[in-house]
């Protein structure tokens, strides 16, 4: 059921909507280097397929994993017998290594390949700023509830590529519960329902299958939590976060028992991590350790017994201060670098450690703090931030003694 047009690949509106991104590109024919990233089963691989059947240059795929440079060497030597720039999909381009990332990129910078890479991994921390700076960052995201229906009812009704040819008939509840369980991988609500139909077919002529609510629970091994459309695994993750912040645990504990019984461990498990940084933060970080710990146990003991170290770190977020500043403060920060907002960094804060760097002025100025008792007034921030403050100190927790710190710091520099 992959899609071979871009017209046909599901979701992704934010890129593939009229007047969108890619959709531009492809409208126009022309296609600029791109790196792909966002979870699994949502259209990565798709959306490189489509835009290869919608370009005018050969279009040529690899798999990081399975390739070396001397495939790489293959694809720069096609183009050449060809006399014209090859379009190269990369999956899982953050398995390149250094060297093969080092051969693709002076072909990038010429035009002679144009790179589309994908990755489930986050592209700041797993590629270098090399392929970076000479690649557009898209990111997909889950495809919703409306977006997997749509996917499998194709599935359903399409003869040849699909599972058209079988008499198959789902209860509304079924076939909704199959599309709300998947994450947003359709791939793997493709995989579930032909797991399903395969299963449960009557053989013999002109026999209607009637697969039920039970039939799915039974096959996909997580009970319906009541999915009618607005009820979605994802609304229950966001009631399950905003409760902890909220500091309701009876709340959260309901909406825990809730994901719980799904048999949804992967989701809960993530989720109240990113809780527990997001949301407690620096108003008790040891919360930070004590949630991945009981994470850790969760995946290691499996249900039923998961829920007691869940349980355990829901009462402590729930019932523990809260502080956002210090995400804030960073996605402040990002927020100026998008802008272009960067300048150069002081010459004194550059790298020392090599011969020559004292006649590059590396290093020169520079006051260890250590020397100073521990704190002395220098600037670090580039000069065109010099007086930017990010971070926004809050009187919670733990957070009361860092606040302190911080707005000592502040007055200590309006003395110079």
């Amino acid at each position: 059921m992959r899609p071979t047009t871009i017209d046909e690949v599901i979701g992704q509106r934010h890129l593939l909507g009229e007047g969108k991104p890619i959709s531009r590109m492809i409208k126009n024919k022309r296609i600029s280097s791109m790196i792909l990233f966002g979870p699994p089963g949502i259209g990565k691989t798709s959306i490189a397929g489509a835009i290869a059947n919608s370009i005018s240059i050969p279009f040529m795929k690899l798999n990081a994993v399975a390739s070396g440079k001397k495939d790489l060497e293959d694809v720069v030597k096609q183009g050449k017998i060809l006399e014209c720039s090859i379009c190269l999909y990369v999956d899982e381009i953050h398995r390149f290594t250094k060297t093969q990332i080092e051969y693709l990129l002076p072909y990038l910078e010429s035009g002679e390949i144009v790179l589309i890479g994908s990755t489930t991994e986050s592209v700041m921390h797993s590629l270098p700023s090399a392929i970076l700076s000479r690649c557009t960052i898209f990111e997909l995201k889950p495809l919703s509830v409306q977006d997997i229906k749509v996917g499998l009812e194709r599935a359903l009704k399409d003869r040849d590529r699909g599972l058209g040819f079988f008499s198959v008939r789902f209860d509304d509840d079924a076939f909704d519960h199959i599309a709300a369980v998947s994450g947003g991988d359709l791939r793997a609500a493709l995989n579930a329902l032909e797991g399903l139909v395969i299963s449960n077919i009557e053989i013999g002529y002109n026999i209607e299958t009637v697969i039920t609510m039970e039939k799915v629970e039974e096959a996909l091994n997580k009970k319906s939590m009541g999915y009618n459309g607005e009820d979605t695994l994802y609304n229950l993750m966001s009631a399950y976060q905003k409760s902890c912040r909220g500091s309701d645990i009876n709340a959260a504990m309901h909406y825990l028992a809730r994901v719980l019984e799904s048999g949804d461990l992967v989701t809960i498990c993530r989720r109240i991590l990113v809780i527990a940084w997001e949301d407690v933060g620096l108003a008790d970080p040891n919360v930070g350790n004590i949630v991945l710990s009981a994470v850790l146990s969760a995946e290691r003991l499996g249900l039923p017994e998961a829920r007691i170290p869940l349980a355990v770190a829901t009462s402590v977020i729930c019932l523990t201060p809260k502080s956002n500043t210090a995400y804030t403060a960073l996605d402040r920060a990002w927020e100026d670098i998008r802008k272009g907002k960067v300048g150069d960094i002081p010459d004194f804060l550059k790298d020392a450690h090599y011969n020559g760097a004292s006649q590059l002025g590396r290093g020169i100025g520079y006051k260890y703090p250590h020397d100073f008792g521990g704190w002395v007034d220098q600037q670090y921030l580039p000069d065109v931030l010099k007086d930017t403050e990010y971070y926004v100190p809050k009187e919670r927790g733990a957070e009361k003694a860092f606040a302190a710190s911080y707005n000592k710091i502040k007055e200590l520099k309006g003395k110079g």
